[in-house]
């Protein structure tokens, strides 16, 4: 299908393979006792689908949608066999996808005009928050960019300990102050030097707390108003990290933190360790912002841009 045209390089591609194995092997084997003894599509086979789609994840609402194609597309075929299900579960959610403004990268990049260009990185404690931003602060400095860290996660010790970490193996300058101090002054910290230093990009960490969505606003709002007091549209974009290794408690943290702040883009990480990677499918579906980067393992290299279509192309792709 036209859909599908080769845009990661082969090595990236044996990795998003690779880290979507659990996910891949798990959903084709629930497909195959799905089908197993029967030749054709019939209503029992789309229940079974049914079923098979929202066990792994991809939720009832795109479930719901898959189904609606693939019940169109048996009365258009009138004849659709078992065996050409796989094939047909492929085109139907790239199509869908297709129908979405998320999913069409293939490099890291951001916004030139904006200088330096901030990123708060927003998300619950324990999703991999700080080890995405490492990887992004790999990335873009890969491609020669000038990155700073800001840690405004004072909330917690290992945060700030985890991000220097990070910055000291990305080889990139941090901006930090103790535990208990107030993230609204590290983040002003950070941008005005940022500014200074000439940075291209700026990424702020925060605090992952989601008890009190309240507080959690608040915050949030705070630390955007003071970075405003140096640059007047920071935060540039606002980064939610979700771990996909919990399936729909993703579309809950999703919602959550939306509710609380403007989000305006989507990690979804450690892929590579569940057979829920479905849960791609259904947030990129489902919410109206763009899932740009995916986590399909431990390396600096296994951060990856979402591409919809090579996803899909290798979730449903077989030995």
């Amino acid at each position: 299908m036209s859909l599908f045209k080769k845009i990661f390089s082969k090595e990236k591609k044996e990795t998003l393979d690779k880290g979507l194995e659990k996910s891949k092997t798990t959903f084709l084997s629930k497909m195959s006792k799905a089908v197993a003894g029967k030749s054709t599509v019939d209503e029992d086979v789309l229940d079974d689908l049914e079923d098979v789609l929202v066990s792994s994840d991809v939720g009832v609402a795109t479930t719901i949608k898959i189904i609606k194609r693939i019940e169109e597309r048996v009365e258009r075929d009138k004849y659709l066999g078992t065996a050409e299900l796989n094939g047909i579960l492929r085109e139907e959610i790239a199509g869908l996808l297709s129908e979405t403004e998320t999913g069409s990268g293939n490099g890291f990049d951001f916004d030139n005009s904006s200088k330096p260009y901030v990123i708060m990185v927003v998300g619950v404690n324990g999703v991999g928050k700080t080890t995405t931003i490492g990887k992004l602060a790999h990335q873009f400095k890969k491609d020669g960019k000038k990155v700073l860290l800001g840690a405004a996660d004072t909330f917690r010790a290992a945060a700030i300990d985890q991000l220097q970490v990070w910055a000291d193996r990305t080889g990139v300058p941090i901006v930090k102050q103790q535990m208990g101090s107030d993230p609204a002054s590290v983040a002003f910290d950070a941008v005005e030097a940022a500014v200074k230093q000439d940075v291209d990009v700026v990424i702020i960490d925060t605090a992952g707390r989601l008890h009190n969505k309240v507080n959690l606003m608040n915050e949030l709002t705070k630390v955007k108003r003071v970075m405003q007091k140096v640059i007047p549209n920071a935060p540039h974009e606002v980064l939610l990290v979700l771990d996909g290794s919990t399936g729909q408690n993703a579309f809950e943290q999703a919602k959550q933190f939306t509710a609380a702040t403007e989000v305006t883009s989507l990690a979804v990480t450690k892929l590579d360790g569940t057979a829920k990677g479905g849960v791609v499918i259904g947030i990129s579906d489902q919410f109206k912002i763009p899932v740009k980067y995916i986590g399909v393992g431990e390396g600096l290299e296994d951060l990856q841009v979402f591409n919809k279509f090579e996803f899909v192309d290798s979730f449903f792709k077989k030995q």
